[in-house]
């Protein structure tokens, strides 16, 4: 470094290298496969709820993967078969047919469904960092509109991350702002209504990859947004993706 210049962050380093794009959507559905129906009978309300899957969250997840040019890596299969967004020993935690199961069924289920969508998330990041490249993962999710029909939440979107990852903070900063500018009647909060550090995916990520290869962060939109069951309308969800792609070309 020559003298008087500013020492390197963590982000003008991870600037030097290739970035590579990558969307998730961990309970974009609620299929449930025809050899474990027999589980679920009667079960079609939970299905339809939240606790089933995130409404709205596939079609975001598209939406955003065509704007940044990612490829995307999404399942259809109800978080109650198994919750993609947890650590392994936590997939059958919260739900309340899994997690009673057999064993061998839900052995059967991880190595159907669970390590597979995982591995190919993991197998992404690190064929990036074999090629010296950073990887900027965007993970799709929907949130209720209030907590047990109680509580209501105060956003519209909200954009999760760990503050100590320098990048992963100006990222959501400026998707923040860029979001802001073009939903200015939308409220816009970081780590909100969940924390950024909690177990999932991105926090699991965090944990094999330096900051210097992987940068995870996750999306949640308000489902009082969705319409029909399935989507945000278009204009908020072109608004939402082309937000993402400035606040990405600003970073690079």
């Amino acid at each position: 470094m020559r003298a008087g210049a500013a020492p390197s962050t963590q982000c003008d380093v991870q600037r030097q290298r290739v970035t590579r794009p990558l969307v998730t959507c961990e309970h974009g559905g609620n299929r449930i496969p025809s050899r474990y129906a027999a589980l679920f009978v009667g079960r079609q309300r939970l299905l339809a709820s939240h606790r089933g899957h995130d409404p709205g969250a596939l079609a975001m997840a598209r939406s955003l993967s065509r704007a940044i040019g990612a490829p995307l890596v999404a399942a259809t299969i109800s978080r109650l078969l198994v919750e993609l967004n947890r650590s392994p020993g936590r997939q059958f935690r919260f739900s309340p047919i899994m997690r009673t199961a057999p064993a061998a069924l839900r052995a059967e289920v991880c190595r159907r469904y669970y390590l597979p969508y995982w591995s190919a998330v993991e197998s992404f990041v690190d064929q990036a960092r074999a090629n010296g490249e950073h990887v900027v993962h965007v993970s799709s999710h929907s949130f209720t509109p209030s907590l047990d029909g109680s509580m209501l939440r105060n956003a519209d979107i909200g954009l999760l991350y760990d503050p100590a990852r320098e990048c992963e903070l100006e990222l959501c900063t400026r998707w923040q702002a860029a979001l802001r500018a073009r939903l200015p009647h939308w409220a816009v909060r970081r780590n909100y209504p969940y924390r950024g550090r909690s177990d999932g995916l991105t926090r699991y990520l965090r944990l094999h990859f330096d900051a210097a290869t992987y940068c995870g962060v996750e999306i949640e939109v308000n489902q009082k947004h969705v319409r029909n069951g399935s989507a945000i309308p278009p204009r908020e969800r072109a608004a939402v993706a082309t937000a993402l792609r400035e606040a990405l070309a600003s970073l690079t």
